[in-house]
């Protein structure tokens, strides 16, 4: 992955993903790296291979709901980044295109760019933590 600054006040960086790269892992990594709480981030590109999952309520966790291992378009990435207990956290969901026209969307549980996922990513102006909710088992952004 390749990353330019591109603002300051808000921070906005561009991220380049090239093929191979699992968009979340880095991400995560990338936010750690830069000491990004609160941040939000839009990207489009193609793929190799996506696990995207749905959020169970009665079990309270995210499960695999399709896994497509062929190339595919990155129609939509939209997603935040928060802290949890001190840690960022990715949350996104994505929609993908099939070579039959047909999308496929939902939770991104894993993402390998083929050839390449251009990521816009802003740091919002203050930090926002997530924090478990009793009701779902998630870690919300409290406000």
């Amino acid at each position: 992955m390749r990353w330019k600054q591109v603002e300051q006040k808000p921070k906005v960086f561009a991220l380049i993903f090239e093929t191979g790269d699992e968009i979340a892992a880095e991400l995560k990594q990338f936010a750690k790296e830069q000491g990004l709480g609160g941040s939000s981030f839009k990207a489009i590109g193609a793929l190799s291979h996506a696990k995207l999952g749905w959020f169970n309520w009665e079990a309270k966790k995210y499960e695999p709901a399709s896994v497509l291992n062929e190339q595919i378009e990155l129609l939509s990435l939209i997603g935040d980044i928060a802290l949890k207990d001190g840690e960022p956290q990715v949350h996104a969901h994505l929609v993908v295109g099939r070579k039959d026209g047909t999308a496929h969307g939902g939770h991104l549980l894993e993402a390998h760019v083929r050839p390449t996922c251009e990521l816009i990513l802003t740091e919002s102006p203050a930090h926002l933590e997530k924090k478990i909710d009793p009701e779902s088992g998630l870690a919300l952004i409290q406000i």
